[in-house]
């Protein structure tokens, strides 16, 4: 399912169009945190 709120970093749909500013925000540090710790272990 695509995501049309535009806040999913990966185009689908996720969940974080209900997430208020902050958490969103939170969220999304989160998720690129993650996608970094990925990026260097492989």
């Amino acid at each position: 399912m695509s995501c049309t709120c535009g806040r999913s970093p990966t185009g689908r749909c996720i969940g974080w169009h209900n997430l208020s500013e902050k958490d969103y925000e939170n969220k999304k540090i989160e998720w690129e945190a993650n996608q970094k710790s990925a990026e260097d272990a492989a």
